[in-house]
């Protein structure tokens, strides 16, 4: 059959009314910031995870003020786990723009919210959409699946046809009215019915009128991103820890992986750790313990990390000046931004046994 535009926004608005989620932290007391922050978070990242971190960091930013003065080493420390830390950076950036802008009031129109750093066109239109009830598609992952599969589109959604097909439709379908709950409702369905394997099609509300059903192709739309070889990168940790307990963190430079967190220095492979430790510290290394090899992946490549527990003798005579130096306990640590892997070997170590 023919699909319109608005049999699919009302057979979508209708199961948004009976079985969509209204009870998130961010749907109570829907404002542009609190409707913000749980956007930047989601990006890439899944309701259930995003829920506790969500809340402590409402706890400690309850407004727009307060991150906006806030420091940004707080700010990474709210979000240390979560990943892509640039989303923490561009969101406290954002706020102080916010502040010396728009006179602390988020803005209103589309045009002026996607130029504040993180926002792109989707996110915006959430924003304005959820929290103001304004007229704005939105096209985050959730949505491109459920469009390409009820309208048979064809390709992967990265490629600019795809992906210009597919804003089409989104403004097409999407209502006058009641926007904000049709766009929560796309969301929605994508994340628990019409979901990326294994969809619920028989409990799916748009299943007489979907193209990819019909065919029998659920599996094959929208088209998988062009397989690459994930390249694979080799890095050397060293946790290091002088007499006094404390160990060496450094802060990584402001862009890049990790930016902006605090880490443990790091060395290639082929180094000899007392080399390193000489060059840097100007003392000799009492113990050097190796711990297993870990693994992390990122989106363009995986990180093998070694990790070196290194002992001192005695205290340093110097500390080579790179990426702001400090010597810290490891409980103080755990206060900061670090990133995961970081986290994690700062917690197996403390462990008892």
């Amino acid at each position: 059959m023919t699909l319109s535009p608005e049999d699919f926004a009302t057979a979508l608005l209708d199961w948004f009314d009976r079985h969509g989620r209204k009870d998130l932290p961010w749907q109570q007391d829907p404002t542009p910031y609190r409707v913000w922050v749980s956007e930047i978070m989601l990006q890439q990242t899944q309701v259930s995870v995003v829920i506790p971190y969500f809340e402590r960091f409402m706890a400690r930013f309850p407004t727009l003020s307060d991150l906006a003065s806030a420091e940004l080493d707080s700010v990474l420390a709210h979000w240390s786990g979560l990943g892509y830390y640039a989303r923490a950076r561009n969101l406290h950036r954002a706020a102080g723009l916010i502040q010396e802008q728009h006179g602390g009031v988020f803005p209103a129109y589309l045009e002026q919210v996607q130029k504040l750093p993180g926002i792109g066109r989707s996110t915006a239109g959430a924003i304005l959409s959820l929290a103001g009830g304004q007229h704005q598609p939105i096209l985050d992952g959730n949505v491109k699946r459920v469009l390409a599969r009820c309208f048979g589109v064809e390709g992967w959604p990265g490629s600019h046809a795809v992906l210009a097909r597919l804003w089409t439709l989104a403004e097409r379908c999407t209502p006058s009215e009641r926007a904000g709950a049709y766009n929560q409702g796309m969301m929605d369905l994508g994340a628990t019915l019409c979901t990326r394997s294994k969809p619920d099609c028989p409990n799916c509300p748009l299943t007489q009128i979907c193209e990819a059903r019909a065919q029998g192709r659920q599996g094959e739309l929208p088209s998988p991103r062009p397989s690459q070889t994930r390249p694979i990168r080799v890095t050397t940790m060293l946790l290091v820890r002088n007499p006094a307990g404390e160990i060496l963190l450094e802060r990584r430079p402001p862009t890049g992986i990790w930016g902006g967190l605090w880490s443990l220095p790091e060395t290639a492979p082929e180094e000899p750790i007392e080399d390193w430790c000489q060059t840097r510290l100007g003392v000799r290394p009492r113990l050097v313990e190796i711990l297993p090899e870990r693994r992390h992946s990122f989106s363009h490549y995986s990180l093998r990390i070694h990790v070196r527990v290194i002992e001192l003798e005695r205290l340093p005579t110097r500390i080579e000046d790179k990426g702001e130096p400090c010597w810290i306990s490891p409980a103080q640590a755990r206060t900061l931004g670090l990133p995961a892997p970081v986290g994690k070997i700062l917690d197996e170590l403390s462990k008892p046994g």
